[in-house]
């Protein structure tokens, strides 16, 4: 716990730590201004109203409202400062939070789920500033409130007090007890919301899949027994406290009783005053309301406990894949790419297997090959999204290992058949590598991907604001907006993995000659399916089963009569026009 705090700490602004630790002072020092007018309410009953002496009146009642005035105005400071001091906490939290997300690689996207980090980034890190905002102080009051009760009120009178300490270890046995038994749940439900949030995600994003195939009662049923999970997870968390509440508020009760009776009795013994009784009993729910207290805050503090982990672990997990210590500066990206005897396996499963070829600057390769090839993880382990398991991939001749990631990738453009494109503008989604592009250029490339004339009869041409993902345009609009995004940035390497599957034969003919005539050096990797997009190629290559099983041009590859001949038949009719 402690180090979960000092996380929080490190976490705020230095101007705003000194106001939290003023704060917290505050705190304590209003929890001891409460004994002021219980004092003072023992001499109203003995000096004044007892002993019939009105003189000490008007001074008494002066004090106490003095008191109740600066007590009242000190919290209202102390409010502020603690809410200011969370919501600085909660800012730079969450923005470190996301600066980690962004520079984590893929393999940690792999193993979180888009809802679970969300609830991190949202609920779990609320829970944070609640601690900073309302928990720690509740436990500041509750603590001083206790002990300050305790050490006046063995002043005032000490067997009535000693009598009521029997009490307080039988309270805290039972919150004790309680503690124990309810972090587990806390931490079960964390989990339940979590997956929770995960299928709502999933399902907001995937709600035209499930509209296509009229899925929406199931998903329903799946959304309902999720939730009902974090019903019931939240539900045994509250039973479990009722079940301790009641004898908690019977020990409370019993010592308002034990001060009634045993009080009176003292003062018929002639060992206590009446007023000192009113204070006794004035006081009372200073020493019964921390304890009764202390069960809800054991939960709000279990609560942050189980939430700071969740943060914690992303706070201070470190990605696997950054720049090496010998890192080097290149200006540009030239443009030679060399895969030396590549193998790389994900979860003990080999992808890519002793693969090596040579791309000169400015030339075009082409890789095709059956699904799952691994023809996109070459992509990946070339812009190092992945490293290597064996061998070397250079661009350059530099190993990718020693490239600074920012250079190397900023001099490399891809574009995937999954395309996203963020809510923004047309014009901003092309210019995301570069955000102060010329117009010019953005709709120069625009036009060299053909998607120029779409855009102009867009509501607002270059200006139209389009869906999540780009929800409202068709696949091929997508595509096309991608590939003019990747182009645009003018690398020194274009990838395009399935680019233009989504585009018809001529527009894809005209994007084939506009990415030969591109206007800077560039070296081209394409991924496809279809001959007509790479018959071009200065080299071919297919990919099976993670190796190089052919390469060549295309008019080497049609004599081989491989897996290249075979799709090139097929994409031509070339057996059905033998056969007429």
């Amino acid at each position: 716990m402690l180090h979960e705090i000092k996380w929080l700490w490190d976490n705020m602004d230095r101007r705003y730590q000194p106001r939290y630790v003023l704060a917290l002072v505050i705190s304590v020092v209003t929890s001891a201004m409460l004994l002021i007018n219980p004092a003072l309410s023992q001499r109203l009953i003995d000096d004044v109203i007892l002993a019939q002496n009105p003189e000490p009146l008007l001074g008494i009642l002066g004090v106490m409202l003095a008191a109740k005035i600066l007590r009242e105005g000190s919290r209202y400071f102390m409010i502020v400062s603690l809410e200011a001091s969370s919501q600085n906490m909660l800012y730079n939290l969450r923005s470190r939070l996301f600066t980690k997300l962004q520079f984590n690689d893929f393999s940690f996207f792999n193993t979180y789920r888009a809802g679970d980090l969300m609830t991190r980034l949202s609920s779990d890190v609320d829970w944070c500033r609640h601690f900073v905002a309302y928990i720690s102080y509740r436990i500041t009051d509750s603590l001083f409130i206790f002990v300050f009760t305790v050490v006046y009120l063995f002043t005032v009178n000490a067997k009535l007090m000693g009598l009521l300490v029997i009490i307080m270890p039988l309270l805290m046995a039972i919150t004790k007890l309680y503690a124990g038994r309810v972090r587990p749940r806390f931490k079960a439900m964390r989990e339940r919301l979590s997956e929770m949030n995960a299928a709502a995600q999933e399902n907001i994003s995937g709600n035209r899949v499930v509209k296509a195939y009229a899925r929406e009662e199931y998903e329903k049923e799946r959304f309902n027994k999720f939730n009902k999970a974090f019903h019931d997870s939240n539900l045994s968390i509250n039973k479990l406290w009722l079940s301790f509440y009641p004898f908690i508020e019977m020990l409370a009760n019993a010592a308002m009783i034990v001060t009634v009776f045993f009080g009176g009795y003292l003062i018929i013994r002639g060992e206590m005053t009446p007023g000192q009784l009113a204070v006794f009993t004035g006081l009372s729910w200073a020493l019964t309301t921390p304890m009764r207290e202390l069960g809800m805050l054991l939960n709000d503090m279990q609560r942050f406990s189980t939430s700071a982990e969740k943060v914690m672990e992303i706070y201070y997990g470190q990605p696997r894949i950054v720049d090496s210590e010998h890192a080097s500066d290149h200006k540009e990206v030239k443009g030679k790419v060399e895969f030396s005897h590549v193998s790389f396996a994900f979860d003990g499963h080999k992808v890519i297997d002793d693969v090596s070829f040579t791309v000169e600057p400015g030339q075009t390769v082409a890789i095709m090959g059956p699904t799952g090839g691994g023809k996109t993880t070459l992509i990946n382990l070339l812009s190092r999204c992945y490293d290597v398991t064996g061998g070397e991939v250079l661009v350059d001749g530099c190993n990718v290992k020693d490239w600074k990631l920012d250079q190397l990738r900023g001099g490399i453009g891809v574009a995937t058949q999954d395309v996203f494109l963020f809510s923004d503008t047309v014009e901003s989604n092309i210019a995301f590598g570069n955000l102060d592009m010329p117009k010019q250029q953005i709709h120069d490339y625009a036009r060299r991907a053909a998607a120029d004339e779409f855009i102009e009869h867009l509501p607002e041409g270059y200006d139209t604001i389009i869906g999540e993902r780009g929800v409202g345009l068709s696949g091929g609009q997508r595509q096309r907006i991608a590939l003019a995004r990747a182009m645009a940035i003018e690398p020194g390497i274009l990838v395009m993995d399935d680019t233009t599957s989504a585009v018809d034969s001529e527009t894809e003919e005209y994007i084939q000659e506009q990415i030969r005539t591109l206007p800077h050096p560039c070296t081209k990797i394409i991924i496809a399916q279809r001959i007509s997009s790479m018959r071009h190629a200065d080299q071919i290559l297919v990919l099976e089963n993670g190796r190089i099983t052919e390469r060549g041009t295309h008019e080497e590859l049609l004599a081989h009569r491989g897996y290249y001949w075979q799709t090139y038949a097929l994409q031509n009719n070339i057996e059905q026009e033998r056969g007429a």
